[in-house]
């Protein structure tokens, strides 16, 4: 394992108000009492493909199959919140996707052809466009969080520019991950 890299494949989110609004937000949901892992403002992204751990080598390799991926850069508005599995036992709060979900679902479908091709399983997931915000811990105060989602289910964070698709490194270490970008392709 040692010299493998943790990867994900995602677009950053780079608009200073709308980190602020995100942080904002969280400080809502810590308010309800719920037992939440912050995602760091800074941290939040529209995460593509999760790629799990890479060898140095295959960076070259996806670089050059994310080059052939078409698109052009677009809007991706950002508004409400969700839960996954399910708003009751929610274990990832999100902030949800209203424009720019089909350009990202379409960069999806082309991207994961190719990975495929390079070694990589199936995404078992399949693909739904969101920004996660905070992981939740326990089920302390479940239904203050539940209520607190549902009334920000209409909340708007604004729109962000998807112009750099990007292979980030992820480290993980006690404070939190460390996100940085390996490669990128910016149309």
């Amino acid at each position: 394992m040692s010299g493998m890299i943790r990867s994900f494949i995602a677009f950053d989110v780079n608009n200073e108000s709308m980190l602020r609004r995100f942080s904002e937000v969280q400080g809502t949901l810590l308010d309800t009492g719920a037992n939440l892992k912050l995602v760091k403002p800074q941290n939040i992204h529209i995460t593509m493909r999760f790629l799990g751990n890479i060898a140095p080598h295959m960076v070259n390799s996806i670089h050059e199959e994310m080059k052939t991926v078409s698109f052009t850069s677009f809007d991706v508005e950002i508004k409400g919140l969700g839960a996954f599995p399910k708003l009751r036992h929610a274990r990832v709060i999100w902030a949800g996707i209203r424009k720019g979900a089909d350009e990202l679902k379409n960069i999806f479908d082309q991207l994961e052809p190719k990975l495929r091709g390079l070694g990589f399983r199936p995404d078992r997931k399949g693909f739904s466009p969101h920004l996660t915000i905070a992981r939740v811990k326990t089920g302390r105060n479940k239904a203050e969080l539940a209520g607190c989602v549902q009334d920000l289910a209409d909340y708007e964070f604004g729109v962000v520019r998807a112009d750099c698709l990007k292979l980030k490194k992820s480290v993980l270490t006690p404070r939190g991950p460390i996100y940085s970008t390996l490669v990128e392709v910016c149309r």
